[in-house]
């Protein structure tokens, strides 16, 4: 029980925006380059597997710093639902993965393990900031 807890927890550094908005995170100052990748989560924190996915994004948010933007949306919650609609879904956990100037470069559906996800995003030129 105190696993989900903490689990839960883990939302809090994730931004969560509008698909229109355009947002500059708290660590950056306007001017700076956008990040290469944005990865959005649509899920839930009352969906398990979805609950799986908090630890490996923020692996990948440690893993890959400001090269990454990851949003989380709760699309079970009320004033979030309508993003389940507009991203097109049809299950949770879905993850989107956007190019800087907005376009969507891959989508995948269910739990997504942190390896595949490190794969995909070193394909796309992002370099690990984790001594290894």
């Amino acid at each position: 029980m105190l696993g989900c807890l903490a689990l839960t927890l883990v939302l809090v550094s994730f931004s969560e925006v509008s698909p229109q908005e355009t947002v500059i995170p708290e660590n950056r100052v306007a001017g700076d380059s956008p990040p290469k990748i944005t990865f959005i989560e649509l899920g839930s924190v009352r969906c398990i597997p979805c609950r799986a996915m908090q630890p490996v994004m923020q692996a990948i948010e440690q893993r890959y710093g400001e090269q990454i933007q990851i949003i989380f949306y709760d699309v079970w919650r009320p004033d979030q639902r309508h993003y389940g609609t507009e991203y097109g879904i049809k299950l949770i956990p879905t993850q989107i993965f956007l190019d800087s100037t907005g376009t969507e470069i891959m989508r995948h559906q269910g739990f997504f393990p942190e390896k595949e996800i490190v794969e995909f995003l070193d394909a796309q030129g992002l370099k690990s900031i984790i001594a290894e």
